[in-house]
């Protein structure tokens, strides 16, 4: 019976009997000459967030990676090009919770429990739309090999992966200074930081310097430091400056009186201070900045944690300070200099602010426990076969930049404190302080 042939093109009609053709060819099989026999050519789709719809990005890779796919598989190749969705954690958390929000609610009304269901029905409405979209794409996929970052298999590897990284030294969990989230109260990774440029200002700030024969000021010495965030001298533990910074060869080892604080701190000199940025004298707050954690670490110096995960100023700030917002205290702080005649001079000053990468809320580096993979060892094999050419960079201009990386790369922090997605398959025993990861699977 000979099919009729519309009056019109329907394009819709037409690409799906086209696909549903092609559709068996997608799985790995051997195809053409005898020269290419053996040959396999896989690709793994990097999975499409489930937080909404496919974009002009996800319709780029989508073609090149079916280009190199198709081309291979013309040659004969087994190929296989592996489909799925990616759960997205923090990210798929967000969209959810901002649109729980348009009926007024948030996920602290529902409950874990509950938000989580909530997450599930969303995941099964957008993962089929993007799957759909990618088929309309015209996507060669083997369709019968598409996973779920959360399919109970996967799951289950997941655990797998952290014990075993776990039982060979490499998982650890530890009180550090890591990137936290205000609104989405968890902390992040570095990858998960995008930084943007804010104009602000630069304070600088005295600080009186002890006499070598009293433990209080004697005269009006002091050593001026510069800082955008004058609100977390509050909890400084040092003043640091560089040792072949030649202004400052007197002053190491000698005492300032912290203002508003009054307690007294050290000079202290460490090479990780930038000679060109202010005066070359840097505030040291270890509770609440990554470089200056490291620098106290090196120095054995205390910790002040005077902001807490709400963004909120703690009462290690003191009595007039805590309960405060940190811009609040900043103003409160900037004031307090100035009636004590410390504030030197204010500057005009760009710089880059992190924040989240999915709310777009200023981060604050906070002291927390959390669970962090060792990445030196990682890092050291990843160097070893970029260098010696096992593995290639392209374009090769990104070879520096994946080099400079991992030169530079610190622990990984791989905990989150979230909702939806993977849990650390972690316990803690009531009557011991420690954790139990000895898991069979």
């Amino acid at each position: 019976m000979k099919e009729e042939m519309s009056p019109a093109y329907d394009p819709k009609a037409t690409e799906e009997k086209i696909y549903k053709f092609w559709e068996p060819y997608f799985a790995p099989m051997a195809v053409g000459t005898t020269k290419s026999k053996g040959k396999t050519y896989a690709i793994h789709l990097p999975p499409p967030n489930i937080t909404g719809s496919l974009h002009m990005g996800h319709a780029l890779n989508v073609t090149l990676s079916d280009i190199l796919i198709r081309y291979h598989r013309m040659r004969g190749y087994k190929t296989v090009w592996f489909p799925g969705t990616d759960h997205a954690g923090i990210a798929t958390q967000n969209v959810v919770e901002k649109n729980l929000k348009k009926e007024g609610i948030s996920r602290w009304d529902l409950g874990r429990e509950k938000f989580t269901k909530k997450v599930w029905e969303w995941k099964e409405k957008y993962g089929d739309i993007i799957i759909g979209q990618l088929k309309k794409l015209g996507a060669s996929c083997d369709w019968s090999r598409t996973r779920f970052t959360m399919d109970p298999a996967y799951a289950e590897w997941v655990k797998k992966a952290f014990v075993h990284y776990y039982e060979r030294g490499f998982i650890y969990r530890g009180k550090r200074v890591v990137s936290w989230c205000p609104r989405c109260q968890t902390s992040l990774s570095d990858l998960e930081i995008e930084y943007k440029e804010e104009s602000t200002k630069l304070w600088y700030i005295k600080y009186p310097l002890i006499s070598n024969q009293e433990s209080r000021i004697r005269n009006q010495e002091y050593i001026i430091v510069a800082t955008t965030r004058p609100e977390t001298m509050l909890g400084d533990a040092a003043v640091a400056v560089n040792p072949d910074d030649k202004r400052y060869k007197n002053l190491t080892g000698r005492k300032v009186v912290l203002p508003i604080q009054n307690r007294e701190i050290p000079i202290v000199a460490d090479r990780a201070v930038e000679m060109s940025f202010g005066t070359g004298a840097v505030k040291v707050t270890p509770a609440h900045d990554i470089l200056d954690s490291e620098i106290g670490e090196r120095h054995k110096l205390p910790q002040f944690q005077i902001i807490n995960e709400r963004g909120k100023m703690t009462a290690e700030a003191g009595k007039d300070f805590e309960g405060l917002k940190t811009l609040e205290a900043r103003e409160k702080v900037v004031a307090e200099l100035e009636k004590l005649g410390l504030m030197e001079k204010i500057e005009d000053y760009k710089h880059n602010l992190a924040t989240c990468y999915r709310c777009g809320t200023a981060l604050e580096p906070l002291l927390s426990d959390q669970w962090f993979l060792k990445m030196e060892k990682l890092a050291e094999k990843t160097l070893k076969a970029v260098k010696a050419g096992k593995t290639k960079i392209i374009p090769e201009n990104f070879e520096k930049v994946l080099l400079s990386w991992m030169e530079k790369i610190r622990d990984w922090c791989i905990s989150r404190q979230i909702w939806w997605g993977h849990q650390l398959p972690v316990y803690f025993c009531k009557n011991k302080q420690e954790e139990i990861s000895n898991f069979k699977f």
